[in-house]
Order: C-alpha cells, then sequence, then structure tokens
C-alpha cells in the first residue's frame, strides 16, 4: 500500500472510526473463497445461529485457520494489515477469524462495540481494530454493516438492544470495511432475496486476549505451515519483549524454530 493512501485510511479512521479499502482482492479470490465457505458449511453441519447477536438467518464458520491454506492470506493481506497496524502496532495479533453469511430474512443485528467487554473508560487508546472482507456486493438492501460514524470517540458504549440511527457501510465485491473497536455498528437487515456472505478478519493489540484462542484451536502442525508474520499474528512471538513468552523464550521455539529475541530484549 502507498503510503499516501495508508495515511488516508489512516485518517479517516481517526475521525470516522472506519473506512473501506477497495479492490483488496481479486473476484477470482472472492469465488475461491466463497467456494471454500461453502464446502466448510456442509462439511460441518453449520446451522443458523439461535440468538439475538449473531442472528437466526444467518451461519457462522469460526476459527478458519484451522480450515486450509486459502485462509492464511488473509490476516496478513498487504492492502490491509499496514492500516490494521498502524491503528493497534506491528505487534497485533489474529482475534478471530470467521465467515458471516446473512442469509435472506435476518433482521439488524444490535448495535455494539467490538470492545464494550472489555472493562476500560472510554474512549480509550484502540485494544481492537476489525476488518469486514465483502465477498458479496454490501447493500442497504442485503445487509451492509451498519455502522455510527465518530461514535468511536464516545464515553461509552451503547445498550444491548437499543435503536440507534446508522448508515449502511455500502462497497463492491473486493472491498474491505475496517474499524475502530469502539465503533458502534451492526450487521444489517437482509431484505433482499440473496445471501449477503463476508469474512470477519478481527485483530486485537498484543496486549489484550484473543477473541479465539488461537494457540490451543490451531494444531502445531497447522501453525508450522504458516508463514513468519502470520506465526506472530496467531501468538507464537513475544509482544515488546516481554509479554507472551515461555521460560523466558519465544513460543516459536515449539514449532521447531530458533529465536534471536529473548525475554527483556527491548
Amino acid at each position: 500500500m502507498e503510503a499516501a493512501d495508508l495515511a488516508s485510511h489512516l485518517k479517516r479512521i481517526a475521525n470516522d472510526g472506519y473506512t473501506i479499502v477497495e479492490n483488496a482482492f481479486s473476484p477470482a479470490e472472492g469465488d475461491a473463497l466463497l467456494a471454500d465457505l461453502d464446502r466448510l458449511e456442509r462439511e460441518l453441519g453449520i446451522q443458523f445461529a439461535e440468538n439475538t447477536f449473531e442472528g437466526r438467518r444467518t451461519k457462522r464458520v469460526y476459527n478458519l485457520l484451522a480450515h486450509g491454506p486459502r485462509f492464511e492470506a488473509i490476516p496478513v493481506h498487504a492492502a490491509v494489515l499496514p492500516v490494521v497496524e498502524g491503528v493497534l502496532d506491528s505487534g497485533c495479533l489474529v482475534s478471530s477469524l470467521s465467515s458471516i453469511a446473512i442469509h435472506p430474512g435476518e433482521s439488524a443485528q444490535p448495535i455494539h462495540a467490538d470492545d464494550q467487554l472489555l472493562p476500560l473508560d472510554k474512549p480509550h487508546v484502540a485494544t481492537v481494530c476489525n476488518s469486514m472482507w465483502a465477498l458479496t456486493d454490501f447493500t442497504e438492501q442485503n445487509g451492509a454493516t451498519r455502522i455510527i460514524p465518530g461514535s468511536h470517540l464516545r464515553d461509552h458504549s451503547p445498550a444491548y438492544g437499543s435503536e440507534h440511527a446508522s448508515i449502511p457501510a455500502e462497497m463492491p465485491r473486493g472491498s474491505v470495511l475496517v474499524w475502530h473497536g469502539s465503533l458502534w455498528h451492526g450487521g444489517g437487515a437482509n431484505k433482499s432475496n440473496a445471501v449477503r456472505v463476508g469474512i470477519a478478519m478481527n485483530y486485537c493489540a498484543g496486549w489484550i486476549r484473543q477473541q479465539e484462542n488461537q494457540q490451543l484451536g490451531l494444531s502445531l502442525d497447522t501453525v508450522r505451515r504458516f508463514s513468519p508474520r502470520l506465526r506472530e499474528l496467531v501468538g507464537f512471538g513475544i509482544y515488546r519483549g516481554l509479554i507472551g513468552h515461555i521460560d523466558k523464550h519465544s513460543p516459536i521455539e515449539l514449532l521447531g524454530d530458533s529465536s534471536d529475541r529473548k525475554v527483556f530484549d527491548f
């Protein structure tokens, strides 16, 4: 990503709480991801969720990094990761990677902030930075993510189930919505006759617990095939020379690799 483009995206997130990276991935990449998700839904027997947050006409596949190499390119994508690192820092982690398929007839998800479970006064330094990959067009009619620009600067989070004026983050297929974890938002209602499919690629700061337990949810054999950067992103590294060590050694050594980085090597 060009420096000017990166600066523009980061400025918009600072001011509005979100940005949209267009043309981040190709139609062919989108088709391949859709095919993999369709396969996983069938193989894993994925059913509609049964609660107000996940939805009752929505299907989700969690822990996607455990389900094939095609998903490994998502966390380290060159058009998105630099934006996330600009909001958090280079020590950020994969918090969760899942698909969200909103089917016709789904109602709007309650407006929420992704960091509102954290016991921190607001506004605060970014602890979470999340993204939504549009594998289909995202329109107001089919349930595009609804957002409240600037809400990441508020001194509180929304009460669950409360009503708020919002706008749809409409974007063409191949785009990626990136937002500050304090931004008020929620999935939209699908009033169309087609499924709206996205991949939620969520990140957290290196000092925050990940939403999905990457170290237990991924086998060591799976992580061994990851690129060095992806290994770091799922937690096989040390944050700022200290956080995440095992007996003063980097967890990367569990994969059979050596590490020159030791605890307290700031």
